[in-house]
């Protein structure tokens, strides 16, 4: 598996405080100095009707790598899909549970529940960023659905293929160590997509979008015997159309 990323936001005050807050300012700056804001008023809020198109393509169980506050997570529990976000910020993952979904506090890298057995995976807010490496990102989020799974990732708003490492900032200081992080354009993210099948590309409400389908497998592997369990609650078992625990 590949070997996760530095964890940077985790214990990040100035990162929790702008959650709590509901708004920034927050953003990620490079060496040069340059900052890409960081959209936490809208993180913050309910899924607004871009958000909302996004998620009627999800198809099966879904995961939501990057869930930061919850907002995804939450609209898709209240349609009563199967749906788990994953964050590595312990306060993402509070304010999300406390929206009424189910959340982790991981790293995609790490092991998750119901590996292999995801319908949809989601990358958006730029979440396509994470760990800095596209290529190795989306290697791992095609082990994690099942075959022929749809992953539907938001890309950047201009063509840009650019890796960096950031720290996180309240235009003030910078907290915590640097990470890896990467910007894609629609083109960049296809040109990394190997073994993908592109479905889709929309723009709505000046965001971008991508979906692809995952290589389908001759058969589906067994499902694994034990359960899985999230955070401390003890899950019922796993199956191909709920590979995670209901709360």
């Amino acid at each position: 598996m590949t070997t996760s990323p530095a964890v940077p936001w985790t214990g990040s005050d100035p990162y929790a405080a702008a959650l709590d807050a509901g708004h920034g300012p927050l953003f990620l700056r490079r060496p040069d100095g340059w900052l890409l804001p960081l959209d936490v008023e809208r993180w913050c809020a309910r899924a607004d009707p871009v958000d909302r198109m996004v998620l009627d393509r999800c198809e099966g169980a879904v995961l939501d790598v990057g869930c930061g506050p919850g907002r995804l997570v939450a609209e898709l529990a209240a349609r009563g899909r199967t749906v788990l976000g994953i964050d590595v910020s312990a306060a993402a993952v509070g304010h999300a549970m406390r929206l009424g979904g189910q959340a982790l506090c991981r790293s995609v890298f790490e092991p998750l529940p119901g590996e292999g057995r995801w319908g949809t995976a989601l990358l958006m807010d730029g979440n396509v960023g994470i760990g800095g490496d596209p290529r190795a990102l989306l290697d791992r989020v095609a082990r994690l659905l099942t075959p022929g799974g749809l992953l539907v990732a938001e890309t950047a708003p201009v063509d840009v293929d650019e890796r960096t490492r950031v720290h996180l900032t309240d235009a003030r200081r910078a907290v915590g160590a640097p990470f890896l992080w990467a910007r894609l354009g629609t083109p960049a993210l296809l040109r990394y997509a190997r073994g993908w099948q592109p479905e889709a590309q929309w723009t709505a409400g000046g965001r971008r979008f991508v979906a692809l389908r995952s290589r389908c497998a001759s058969s589906r592997a067994e499902p694994p015997k034990s359960t899985a369990v999230i955070s401390s609650q003890r899950a019922r078992k796993p199956s191909a159309e709920r590979p995670v625990a209901d709360r």
